[in-house]
Order: structure tokens, then C-alpha cells, then sequence
């Protein structure tokens, strides 16, 4: 029972813009999510709908019984469910099972059975079929054998407005723990938990319950550890006789300050054990025990396996405000500028790039790379030139072009770009007829590799000219950050006043902006740093937690010197109706807006 966060941040989380909870919530991204909600993907406006997914499986219980441990996962999978505000009886299951090798005696065959016996007589009980499954190969090597592992899948419609999650909202509020009775046989009653389910549904659907976790063998310890962190909320608890016992298929829900209780849960078997509070310990009798140490414990677990740290400072550097505007506009005015958005292999981002400036009243032109036959380069040039010449604004969304090739990313983008062709139709975008370009994340890396920031035209880099490598840590890394708007200089910042903090997601392995100090006050007195990470307090950091890749002076965006062209790290397209509900924070940075107003 440990946080997994340092393997979390390997995996993009955002990608889509359609992430409704991310996989750490709260103020402080501490606390887990128990299941994934993600909004279906539209081509084009907004929606509510959206999916929720769960997973359940317990292999203490299934070393023990097989048949147990099927029973379990499935009701474990449909509890995160209800937990996260969907309703359990419109779920469907997939199941993923994982055996030792069929030999050695007629046992081995009959874990398998007596797993998936167990998972459909959860599923007949509780009226949710399986509708999908996969099975696994053999989890057997030499006197080793996997333990029998049934993992229930639960996925459910729902209104991604009415989802929540795990973090504790605020002090002052009741805590409960919902139960189900368990036989002696160990077995779960199903009446009594699609009772409970639904009635945790339509609690979470009035906001009576703001949060709520689920409850297992291992008791209330381990879910009181993680609705604390994530928003850094204390708990008093005076239902002390709780703490040790176990709890399985249950729920510790936090309730409003109005919640009807008896209404609401009537029929089920609730207990209020104790409230939140404002002061970042859990006080249990004569037992405190502060966050500080719950998060030390929960994160230094796994922490040599999965750093979350790099050895870095939690220094903060005070950096002035770049408050003069640059308001040159263009010869040539439209009412709805065009934005080329060109897709090289790898780039993962066009979709929600392209949606972001549609909604800001802007035309795209989204045109793929073809590369499978040696003349589709030199037609894909043509084209892309031919593209740029027609637009206003040139954008380079983000990804992994050509699998983040070796010695810096972004190089074959840059590589294209350089070809004489296209070279000359961007020069005349930008000089003649006083063009934009936005690069973001890959895009950033391409911009920085050709030298169109910071210098504002395409020319073969320094060995000490800023660049973008290899973040601190060593490894990718997924979250929400907070970055601050230094200067106005630039017209993709033309719609926000200089001190803005916006909230964005990043996901990148290579996106430790450096360069010489001497070149950083240049750039800052010329007012070319766009934006930059800071913390909780609004000031620039090296806090691994603020500015997860350890940029020198916490740098994460820049211009160049007449502010037309932007490069930065964080994926500001990625974002829309619902998006990251369970981390607080202003995710409209402007830009999009301010890029299409600076043509108007």
C-alpha cells in the first residue's frame, strides 16, 4: 500500500484533452484516482458524455480462493465506480486473467475455473454481465508460479459533470464509512451492495457526498492516508475501534455539510466515524500522525524503484515582470485567420490543436507527412509549402516525432523545416506578411533546433545556444503544473495582462530548457521569457514538484526578440468542458484567443 506516482508520470495522461480525472488529485496531485474518467472524443464542439473504468483484484484473496478472489474483483471494480459517481448496474465487465502453467497435477487446471465460477456468480448476483475478456500466457518460470489473477475490468457510461473523486474537499465536513455485510463464508451480500451502489449514485449525483474511496481488507488506514494529501486536509477520527478491521467492499465517503443522511442511505448500514480538518494531521485517539509523514511513507516505498525526485533545490528565483506590449499587427487583416498545422510521425496533437484554435474562430489546415515512398517527401515539401504561403499562422503541435530520435528530439521536424523550400515560405510568413508561429512541446524543441527562438530566424545554433534536453529526473514526466506569464511582449499573450498564472498539462522526457546565464538576462531584459513554473505562491522554482524537468530559472516558454514566434512545453490546447475536474486551477491561458485576435 504505497503511492505509485513515480511510475504514473512515465505515461501521458492528457493525451486527447479529454482526461476528466488525472491519475493524482488535488491541489498537490497527491491523491490517487480509483478509476479513469475520460470524456468520448468529439471531432468538433464539446460534450458531457464520457466513460468511467475500474479495475478489481486482490491476489492475497486469490491465493487463498480463487473462486473468493473472482467474487471480489468484480465487486471491488463496480464499488471504484460507484465511488466516482457512476452507476454500477449500467456497467459491463472485461475480465483479464493470468494462471501459472497447466502441469504438475490436476490443481492448476482448476484455479482457472474456479476464478472465472466466482466472477459469474458476482455477476449473476449482482446483474452486470461481462462482455469482453483476454487471456494471458503462462505466469510460470521454473519453481515460480504468478498468483491466480482474475482482474475485473468495469467500465459505465456517464455525465462527466457529476463524476468525482478521492481528495477531501474542504475541513469541517462528516466523514462516514459505508458497510457490507460479509458471510461467514466470506462472501460478499449482493443485495446489500447494489443497494449501497445506489445509493452512493444518487448522493454523489445531489452533492451530498464530495468524495469518497473504497474500502477493503486492508481497512480505513490506507484510504484516510490518500483522501488526505491530495489537497492537504487533516481528519479527526473518533470511531478508533475502526482503524484495525477490515472493511471490505465498503466506502469512506466525505458528506456536505447538508447531506440528508437517513434519506439518503436508508436501507444501508453507514457509520459517521469522525470530520476533516483544518490542521495536516490525523488524530485518532491519542495517536497524530502528520501528512508530512504519511506522504514521506506512501511515496519513499517504491521511491528506488520509481524516483520521484531528482536531487534538486526547492529554490525560488524572483524575476521581474516584462510588462511592454509589441503592438505591431499585420498589413493584412482576416476575420478568421488560417492555421497551418502540419503531422509528422510521431505527432500526437493535431486533434486537440486544431479544436483549440476552431474554438478561438480560427480556420486549420491539418496536412500529414507521407514518407512511404521516396517521392511522398519531396510532394509532402510541395504541399507543406504551399500550405504555409496560404496561411496566417503556422503551429507545430506536440508528440513524439520519430520516436523522440536519439541525441534530442524534434530534430526531424527542424530537419523539414531547413529544406530551402519551406525555409523561404516561412521566412515570408514571418517578414512579409508578419505571420505567427506557435510551437508547442515537440513543437518547441523543433523551434529552439532551428533557432526561430530565440533568435526569430532559422540559422545554424552555437554550442552554448539555449536548447531543450533531457529532463533532471531522467524520465517522462505527466502532470498538471502552474506557469506564470513574464512578458507581454508577445502577441500570443496580447489577451492576458503580465503575472497570469494558468494551470497546464505537460507530458515530455526532454523539455529541461538551458542555456548560459549571460544568455538568460539577454532574453529577460528583452523581454523574450514568455513564461515560467512556479509554485503554490506564484514564484519561479526548482521544486521537482512545480517544474517537473528542472529548467534553468524555471523556463517554460519563450519568443522571439519581436514576439511572433512562441515555443513552450506545456500543452495549453490540451483542454475543454470538464477537463482535469479533480486538480484545481484557471487552465485558459489566452494564447489561441490572442493569436486569432492579433489578425482581427
Amino acid at each position: 500500500c504505497c503511492s505509485q506516482r513515480g511510475l504514473a508520470e512515465r505515461f501521458d495522461s492528457t493525451i486527447g484533452a479529454g482526461t476528466v480525472l488525472m491519475p493524482f488529485g488535488g491541489v498537490r496531485q497527491l491523491t490517487p484516482a480509483q478509476a479513469m474518467a475520460a470524456r468520448l472524443p468529439a471531432p468538433s464542439g464539446e460534450t458531457d458524455a464520457g466513460t468511467l473504468m475500474a479495475f478489481g483484484f486482490d491476489p492475497e484473496i486469490s491465493r487463498w480462493s480463487p473462486f473468493h478472489g473472482g467474487v471480489w474483483a468484480v465487486v471491488e471494480s463496480l464499488n471504484r465506480i460507484a465511488c466516482a459517481g457512476g452507476d454500477a448496474s449500467a456497467c459491463r465487465l472485461t475480465l483479464q486473467e493470468y494462471f501459472e502453467r497447466m502441469f504438475r497435477g490436476p490443481e492448476r487446471w482448476g484455479k482457472p475455473l474456479s476464478a472465472l465460477l466466482g466472477a459469474f456468480w458476482a455477476q449473476c448476483r449482482l446483474g452486470v454481465p461481462a462482455i469482453g475478456g483476454k487471456d494471458s500466457m503462462s505466469g510460470t518460470f521454473e519453481d515460480l508460479d504468478v498468483p491466480p489473477t482474475l482482474v475485473s475490468f468495469a467500465l459505465a457510461p456517464a455525465d462527466m459533470g457529476s463524476v468525482i473523486s478521492a481528495e477531501w474537499k474542504g475541513p469541517g465536513h462528516r466523514l462516514a464509512v459505508l458497510h457490507l455485510p460479509v458471510a461467514q463464508d466470506r462472501m460478499p451480500d449482493p443485495d446489500a451492495f447494489l443497494r449501497n451502489c445506489a445509493a452512493l449514485h444518487t448522493a454523489i449525483s445531489c452533492g451530498a457526498v464530495l468524495s469518497a474511496h473504497t474500502l477493503d481488507r486492508r481497512g480505513l488506514i490506507p484510504a484516510l492516508s490518500a483522501m488526505s494529501m491530495g489537497n492537504w486536509i487533516g481528519a479527526r477520527i473518533d470511531r478508533t475501534d475502526l482503524l484495525g478491521r477490515p472493511i471490505p467492499g465498503g466506502a469512506l465517503v466525505e458528506l456536505s455539510d447538508d447531506a440528508d443522511v437517513e434519506r439518503l442511505f436508508r436501507g444501508c448500514s453507514l457509520t459517521i466515524i469522525g470530520t476533516t480538518g483544518r490542521q495536516p494531521v490525523i488524530r485518532a485517539g491519542e495517536i497524530t500522525v502528520t501528512l508530512h509523514e504519511i506522504r514521506s511513507a506512501s511515496e519513499g516505498a517504491l521511491a528506488d524503484v520509481f524516483p520521484i525526485t531528482a536531487g534538486e533545490d526547492a529554490r525560488t528565483y524572483p524575476c521581474p515582470l516584462y510588462e511592454r506590449r509589441n503592438k505591431t499587427r499585420p498589413r493584412i487583416r482576416v476575420a478568421r485567420p488560417r492555421v497551418f498545422i502540419p503531422v509528422f510521425p510521431g505527432t500526437n496533437c493535431e486533434y486537440e490543436s486544431a479544436l483549440a484554435f476552431e474554438r478561438a474562430g480560427a480556420v486549420t489546415d491539418v496536412r500529414c507527412v507521407r514518407n512511404i515512398a521516396p517521392g511522398d517527401i519531396e510532394e509532402t515539401i510541395r504541399e507543406f509549402t504551399r500550405a504555409v504561403s496560404s496561411a496566417q499562422i503556422v503551429m507545430i503541435p506536440g508528440g513524439f516525432s520519430a520516436g523522440d530520435e536519439p541525441d534530442g528530439s524534434g530534430k526531424f521536424i527542424a530537419t523539414t523545416l531547413r529544406s530551402p523550400r519551406m525555409a523561404d515560405a516561412i521566412a515570408d510568413l514571418l517578414y512579409r506578411r508578419d505571420g505567427l508561429m506557435l510551437g508547442i512541446c515537440n513543437g518547441f524543441q523543433a523551434l529552439i533546433k532551428l533557432g526561430l527562438v530565440p533568435y526569430g530566424e532559422i540559422r545554424e545554433m552555437r554550442p552554448d545556444s539555449p536548447t531543450l534536453t533531457f529532463n533532471r529526473i531522467g524520465r517522462h514526466q505527466s502532470r498538471i503544473v502552474r506557469t506564470r506569464v513574464v512578458s507581454v511582449l508577445s502577441p500570443w499573450f496580447a489577451a492576458v495582462e503580465a503575472g497570469h498564472i494558468t494551470s497546464v498539462p505537460i507530458s515530455h522526457g526532454e523539455g529541461r530548457f538551458v542555456c548560459t546565464p549571460e544568455e538568460f538576462d539577454r532574453l529577460l531584459q528583452n523581454g523574450q521569457i514568455a513564461t515560467q513554473y512556479v509554485d503554490a505562491q506564484g514564484s519561479p522554482t526548482m521544486d521537482i514538484d512545480y517544474n517537473p524537468s528542472g529548467s534553468y530559472m524555471a523556463v517554460e516558454g519563450i519568443v522571439s526578440p519581436d514576439g511572433r514566434i512562441l515555443g513552450k512545453m506545456g500543452h495549453s490546447e490540451r483542454y475543454g468542458r470538464h477537463a482535469y475536474r479533480n486538480v484545481p486551477g484557471d487552465y485558459e491561458s489566452g494564447i489561441f484567443r490572442s493569436g486569432v485576435l492579433y489578425f482581427a
